[in-house]
């Protein structure tokens, strides 16, 4: 008989320690989640707050006059002064945009499907739709100025210039994104092309779609200020972007900063909503918006 020495023989894995390890790294996973929610919120208000001192110094130090450079009280004293005249302002612009966002869809969309339904169709209208989004919409806008009437009319088309494309686009792409073999079993099944885009391709397109409307949301709020500009300079305007213009021109920088204070806080809002609306139509069923384990 062989004796087997004690020192060659390797011990059996300990079921404890094993169990302590797998608690340990399942810990440390939650901790880091943890911290990643937390500093979601934290470290951009972190940054927002040490802009905010960093920008009251440099005006207090270096004692810039208010037509200049005006400090962040200065600012909230504006806003808080003039709110009821930015929030008319704010207003006019919120209006055109929304309405510009929701024509950019409603053509977008359709268009889409058209081009998803008829190649030949797509082949010939696509190539102006990207020229029309390559185009500045700085030198369309006075040309639509002239030959359109209706101030708020040339504005919704300024704006919804810009917010149609990536809906089209992202659409377009959703709607073509579908797959083969699922499309295979529904023409093997008799379905017809109705019953493949409402069963098939606009599920498949919907997070496309979605993320077109995020980008077109802010497109939308950029094409209404620019229009707004536009039409500012030629003697028509009543919104935050003509505001703006107006208080360039009485040198009236604080009331300027509190209005670009509002357009970008309107972005963000927009954003914001848009996103909360995506998450809510794919938090069940698609892998963007499905809570991880």
């Amino acid at each position: 008989m062989h004796s087997e020495s004690p020192g060659i023989r390797n011990p059996a894995p300990d079921a404890s320690s094993t169990a302590q390890a797998m608690d340990a790294e399942e810990h440390r996973r939650f901790m880091r989640r943890r911290l990643e929610r937390i500093g979601k919120w934290c470290l951009p208000l972190a940054v927002l707050v040490f802009t905010v001192w960093f920008w009251d110094r440099l005006v207090v130090v270096n004692e810039i006059p208010h037509y200049i450079l005006p400090g962040p009280s200065l600012v909230w004293e504006t806003l808080a002064a003039d709110f009821w005249l930015l929030l008319e302002a704010l207003k006019v612009t919120l209006q055109i945009t929304l309405l510009a966002l929701a024509v950019a869809v409603i053509g977008g969309v359709g268009l889409a499907v058209l081009f998803t339904q008829s190649r030949l169709f797509e082949m010939s209208l696509f190539p102006y739709a990207v020229v029309l989004q390559v185009t500045p919409i700085i030198s369309i806008a006075p040309l639509i100025f002239i030959y359109v009437d209706n101030k708020i009319v040339g504005l919704l088309i300024c704006a919804w210039i810009v917010a149609f494309f990536p809906i089209l686009s992202n659409t377009t792409l959703g709607l073509n994104s579908t797959d083969h073999n699922l499309r295979d079993l529904f023409r093997i099944y008799g379905a017809s092309r109705w019953q493949r885009l409402k069963h098939l391709q606009i599920p498949t397109a919907l997070p496309y779609f979605l993320g077109g409307l995020r980008i077109a949301g802010g497109l939308a709020l950029i094409g209404a200020v620019v229009a707004e500009y536009v039409a500012g300079t030629g003697g028509i305007g009543s919104g935050l972007a003509f505001t703006i213009l107006e208080a360039g021109y009485r040198l009236q920088i604080p009331r300027m900063f509190a209005a670009l204070l509002l357009i970008a806080a309107t972005g963000v809002l927009i954003f914001v909503s848009l996103s909360l609306f995506s998450h809510l139509l794919l938090r069940k069923w698609h892998e963007s918006a499905l809570k991880k384990e």
